[in-house]
């Protein structure tokens, strides 16, 4: 049994987890979604201040009482994800990235972004402090696997990401804590992962270390909707 806490990257909430925690938890794990500050069933507690403290904060609220956790972080939710890795190595047996990896001390996630998507981003969000969720059509290689129920359900239920989620990053130790780490990737084949790794690449150098392991599932950004039994499994 382990105890597996599940994190959602942009716009999504726990519901995003629900075929895979099924699957966890009738494989007798104990399994916690989170639905981070400001997002789905707590989109009301949006406001200027939520930003990566907050959704911090939700991660430890979520793994209170639990040890030896396998902490689970999709996309977006890296930064918080590796905050809570880097600052905790001994609450955690495992930290797991899907299609996504930590990003180097001081990046925001809308750096790695393309210089059009960022000066796209800011103008939609203004004086404003929330990202409005994008327009999730079939065409796109990320949307891969998603049936047209599944991009029903993302446009029902998805909601404005908090804006400073998506500007605001932390600093990281210069030693990083030897926690095993293992990247899950859908959207990019792993020969081109570690052709980028074994380039020296500034974003996927630091991934070499040996705590980490990779493997793939080939299909669209949202395997927990689109393969959720196979990703179960890996987990």
């Amino acid at each position: 049994m382990a105890n597996y806490v599940l994190i959602p990257g942009f716009w999504l909430g726990a519901w995003a987890w629900d075929e895979v925690a099924q699957e966890l938890r009738e494989a007798g794990h104990e399994v916690r979604p989170v639905t981070l500050t400001g997002l789905a069933e707590r989109a009301g507690e949006l406001s200027a201040e939520v930003g990566i403290e907050t959704h911090i904060a939700d991660i430890l609220a979520a793994m209170d009482g639990l040890d030896d956790v396998v902490l689970v972080g999709h996309s977006g939710a890296n930064v918080p994800v590796t905050a809570v890795a880097d600052r905790h190595p001994e609450r955690l047996r495992r930290i797991v990235y899907i299609d996504t990896a930590p990003l180097p001390s001081g990046m925001a996630v809308i750096d790695f972004n393309d210089p059009d998507t960022q000066k796209a981003w800011r103008t939609q969000v203004g004086d404003g402090y929330a990202l409005d969720v994008p327009h999730f059509e079939q065409g796109d290689g990320q949307f891969a696997g998603l049936t047209d129920e599944h991009l029903a359900l993302i446009r029902a239920k998805a909601t404005p990401e908090p804006w400073g989620a998506a500007i605001q990053s932390i600093p990281r130790p210069e030693q990083i804590p030897t926690t095993p780490k293992t990247m899950i990737t859908s959207t990019m084949p792993l020969a081109v992962i570690r052709q980028l790794i074994d380039s020296g690449n500034p974003l996927f150098a630091p991934i070499a270390s040996p705590e980490w392991t990779f493997t793939e599932l080939p299909t669209g950004h949202w395997p927990m909707l689109s393969r959720p039994a196979d990703l179960a499994a890996l987990l």
